[in-house]
């Protein structure tokens, strides 16, 4: 077990940690240009930013750590190759994945301290496809999709994996078997939570399986470490 993995286990049976706010708020309150984005083919891509606009996501994490929070998520709710398609840019998901982790590692080394460790967690997004509720994705590919981004974050330092806004148990169970898939090729347990959307209009099934996981109702959320 990682010394990171190990604090962040001992911290969670101690207190309630704090986990920054939302990203994409953030970026859009500094109101960036297409030319921040790298051009008005990537306008809006808010993954292409940590290398085009690092210190913009930078000092986001930084106020994030300034105003208390104990984890700060990486700037890549969108970063895996399925989403970054869209812009073009699919064969850039390792690097973007890691580039974001470094970023928010960075953040976290400058405000981490004995008595008040900080911590990364590697955004994991829904995709904008759901294999129940959408369909336009086999499991294949989405599992495949969420190693390329898992395997970036991991390298760039994340402590933690967050599947987060999860809709769909099917997309779900891809990013976990993503990430088990990684954790067998490093030899280490990637430690990781789950978060769940519940939407009562939308056809999705949630169920008790998901015993490794963290649900979100709501603002009521329960995270576990799997």
């Amino acid at each position: 077990m990682k010394e990171s993995e190990k604090a962040l286990r001992e911290l969670l049976a101690e207190r309630i940690l704090v986990l920054d706010g939302a990203m994409g708020t953030m970026l859009q309150q500094r109101n960036l240009t297409a030319a921040d984005f790298g051009g008005a083919a990537f306008e809006g891509c808010n993954e292409n930013l940590v290398r085009t606009r690092p210190d913009v996501v930078l000092n986001i994490h930084r106020k994030y750590f300034e105003a208390g929070a104990d984890i700060v998520e990486t700037n890549s709710f969108g970063g895996t190759p399925l989403v970054l398609a869209e812009y073009g840019l699919q064969a850039d998901a390792h690097e973007l994945n890691k580039r974001a982790a470094v970023l928010a590692r960075q953040a976290a080394e400058e405000f981490s301290a004995p008595v008040k460790p900080r911590f990364v967690a590697g955004s994991m997004g829904p995709t904008t496809k759901a294999i129940t509720v959408t369909g336009g994705v086999t499991f294949e590919g989405l599992r495949d999709s969420y190693y390329v981004q898992a395997k970036g974050l991991v390298e760039g330092g994340a402590d933690l994996l967050l599947v987060e806004t999860c809709q769909d148990t099917r997309n779900i169970k891809a990013a976990i078997l993503a990430i088990q898939k990684l954790s067998r090729e490093i030899g280490a347990a990637i430690p990781f939570v789950v978060s769940v959307t519940i939407e009562p209009r939308e056809r999705c099934l949630l169920d008790n399986r998901w015993k490794q996981c963290g649900l979100r109702c709501g603002t009521r959320t329960r995270w576990r470490l799997g």
